[in-house]
């Protein structure tokens, strides 16, 4: 790693986000994703393990460029967003490998329940919330939300089987509002929603791994990861079809996004006096903190 490199590398912050690597011309080589993007960009000079057909563009870099988000499911959709615009040389994969899912609360009386699916479709009485990326996370989640929050033992027409589980639980068909509505706060990410539901998950986890039932309890600690994933913030693709542009500006580095069709993507930065137009009031901070990561990158190569 060259003294430029190791200085750009250094002022990544140890956060999630998106990162793409130019080679002397300009070009872009290559964009992935990262939970911490200062020590996934630094890997890329160490040992590559399986990513060993990047070798040869490493040598080529000569710049990077990275984009902060607020998780790293976020960053997941970012870095799909932007692959599936334009597919850089060293990458394979348009979009990346998760498949997009969506999570149904039914709170119909006969059908009450949560249900992943991957085309959502409309009707009284159904929410969707998403998209997720990963079908197996979508899954994982709603186990969990079910464990906490048992919606479809509220049902009406259960099987005898179904009533004494039910019962066990201290359910019936008089809960099903109120446990509908507590999924559908965890599923709008209200953090006390959020926090009661993994709290209550935990302590699920750790009373099997205490009555020595580890492969429950590891199940769990998959679902509670889950649970957070489809939780943790999320804005860079929506179902909404919004359309606007998102731009920050800091020491005369313009960095801009253009959302389309519910996508955030259409990553550019350029040299500019102009300051950036006004963000839309809920990006201002996601555009501010960006244009000040890419002029810091910027200064460190003049």
């Amino acid at each position: 790693m060259g003294p430029l490199i190791r200085r750009m590398v250094a002022a990544l912050p140890a956060a999630p986000g998106v990162y793409r690597f130019r080679d002397g011309t300009g070009r872009v080589l290559y964009v992935g994703r990262a939970t911490e993007l200062r020590a996934r960009v630094a890997s890329y000079w160490g040992d590559l393990g399986d990513r060993r057909h990047l070798a040869r563009m490493v040598p080529r870099v000569t710049a990077i460029e990275a984009v902060v988000c607020d998780s790293v499911h976020e960053a997941a959709w970012l870095e799909r967003n932007l692959l599936e615009e334009r597919l850089p040389r060293w990458n394979r994969t348009p979009g990346g490998q998760e498949v997009p899912a969506y999570l149904l609360l039914d709170a119909r009386p006969r059908t009450a329940g949560v249900r992943m699916v991957h085309e959502p479709g409309e009707a009284a009485g159904v929410t969707v919330f998403g998209p997720y990326l990963g079908g197996l996370r979508a899954r994982q989640a709603i186990t969990a939300l079910h464990r906490v929050h048992p919606l479809a033992s509220a049902r009406g027409g259960l099987t005898g089987g179904e009533r004494d589980l039910a019962a066990q639980r201290g359910v019936t068909e008089t809960d099903r509002e109120g446990l509908a509505e507590a999924v559908a706060a965890v599923l709008r990410r209200e953090p006390l929603a959020v926090a009661d539901t993994t709290a209550s998950l935990t302590a699920v986890r750790d009373r099997a791994a205490a009555a020595l039932a580890f492969e429950l309890a590891a199940r769990i600690q998959d679902e509670l990861r889950s649970l957070a994933w489809v939780t943790a913030p999320q804005r860079v693709t929506t179902r909404a079809p919004d359309q606007f542009a998102v731009q920050g500006w800091a020491d005369g580095v313009l960095v801009s996004f253009t959302m389309r069709e519910g996508r955030l993507g259409t990553w550019t930065q350029r040299r500019t006096a102009r300051p950036a137009a006004p963000a839309p009031p809920d990006w201002v901070a996601f555009a501010r903190r960006n244009a000040e990561l890419a002029a810091e990158l910027a200064r460190l190569r003049r």
